[in-house]
């Protein structure tokens, strides 16, 4: 057995002990959320929002449904797939957050009864308000799949004889997605719209744990690799730059839904913000209810 799937096996071993957890947390009035993505660096996309989550004392999880072992141009396999686990690992403290890896082949995840069960487990095991994921629309054939095993999901985490040694789940979760640019066959449309400006210094750190691919295997995919410094404090200026971090363009893109949600004064000041969209696979909220589950507005 490798390194990488021992530590797989002992934190599948602790997740067996998660809904004794979850149960007492949900008596406390404490919102459980979970990000499933395809790769490690994917749940990062909402990194502000569930920091502020976790500031407010609810609790958070982010998967990765692949170990990422494919994600680099000089290394691969489980010396990647390892090193990828400790980069998730680090963006998880950046904001107090558990990170769980499954080790499924990056580029190769497919939407199989076998990890449909998988994330049903997850689901169930975590007790989950919230489940966010990506849509099926995407460039990348792993978080296609991500965004239909989750919606395949959506309703089976309540069928008792689904995997059904996982207790089922009495109430459906609300089912969202991730903002993204694709326009085919539809567009993103949001429900929900969260300033994070006063924790994107937390978002920054989340993506400046991953070094491999912040700074190696996405600057040399889109051919900028000799712009990326050597220095660590000079890396993650370059990247707030590259990224974005502190523009006012996410602001810009949904401020009529943030002074809705904000009023006048504090929604035309919001900078950076994160949207989301209620998947209609799932509990399906009214306007005020998804204001209860995201509880930052006045």
């Amino acid at each position: 057995m490798t390194t990488f799937q021992l530590v797989s096996s002992l934190l599948a071993a602790v997740a067996m002990l998660a809904p004794t957890v979850a149960h007492a947390q949900d008596d406390e009035g404490r919102l459980r959320i979970i990000v499933i993505g395809a790769h490690p660096d994917d749940p990062e996309k909402v990194g502000g929002t569930m920091a502020k989550f976790v500031r407010q004392g609810h609790t958070v999880q982010l998967v990765s449904l692949t170990n990422g072992n494919a994600g680099h141009f000089e290394m691969g396999g489980g010396p990647l797939a390892q090193r990828r686990y400790l980069e998730t690992q680090c963006a998880g403290r950046a904001i107090g957050a558990e990170y769980v890896v499954l080790d499924n082949d990056d580029g190769k995840l497919m939407p199989t009864l076998e990890n449909r069960e998988q994330v049903i487990r997850l689901i169930r095991e975590f007790r989950a308000d919230i489940v966010i994921s990506p849509r099926p629309n995407d460039y990348h054939p792993d978080h296609r799949n991500t965004a239909l095993l989750v919606r395949d999901a959506a309703y089976m985490v309540t069928v008792p004889n689904i995997v059904p040694l996982t207790p089922h789940l009495e109430k459906n979760p609300v089912f969202m997605y991730m903002a993204d640019r694709f326009t085919e066959p539809t567009p993103f449309e949001p429900d929900i719209v969260v300033s994070i400006d006063e924790v994107i210094e937390q978002k920054i750190d989340m993506y400046h744990c991953h070094e491999s691919q912040m700074y190696e295997w996405l600057p040399y995919n889109q051919g900028i690799l000799e712009q990326v410094p050597e220095d660590s404090a000079a890396r993650r200026e370059w990247l707030v730059t590259w990224r974005g971090f502190r523009s006012s363009q996410p602001g810009e893109t949904y401020r009529d839904m943030l002074i809705q949600l904000y009023g006048e004064q504090r929604g035309r000041q919001v900078r950076q913000a994160e949207a989301f969209q209620v998947s209609e696979y799932g509990a399906q909220p009214t306007r005020e209810e998804l204001k209860r589950l995201f509880p930052f507005f006045p």
